[in-house]
């Protein structure tokens, strides 16, 4: 087992309360479209990073097409970069 890992035996939302409230860190999720999708289904995301890029692609797979009320977030920071991406950090608004 990796530093720092936990292994979730329980379900996602109940496993990551725990972490959140065992720590008082910061946390930070890697993970595809649809655990993403998921977490924000259950509202367990505070903050969200996101790289916009200068180039579409047509077959991108969307992180918030389950959202069935209004996500509302405020910009925190945004910061670009020399080949044209941007990071955009957003708070979620509770």
């Amino acid at each position: 087992m990796w530093h720092n890992t936990t292994i979730a035996s329980r379900g996602i939302a109940e496993e990551i309360n725990a972490l959140k409230k065992k720590n008082e860190k910061d946390m930070i999720v890697y993970g595809g479209h649809t655990f993403v999708s998921s977490l924000i289904q259950q509202a367990l995301i505070d903050e969200f990073f996101l790289l916009v890029n200068p180039v579409a692609f047509g077959s991108g797979e969307r992180i918030f097409n389950i959202l069935k009320n209004n996500l509302h977030l405020a910009l925190k920071k945004c910061q670009r970069f020399a080949c044209g991406t941007v990071l955009l950090h957003y708070m979620q608004q509770k």
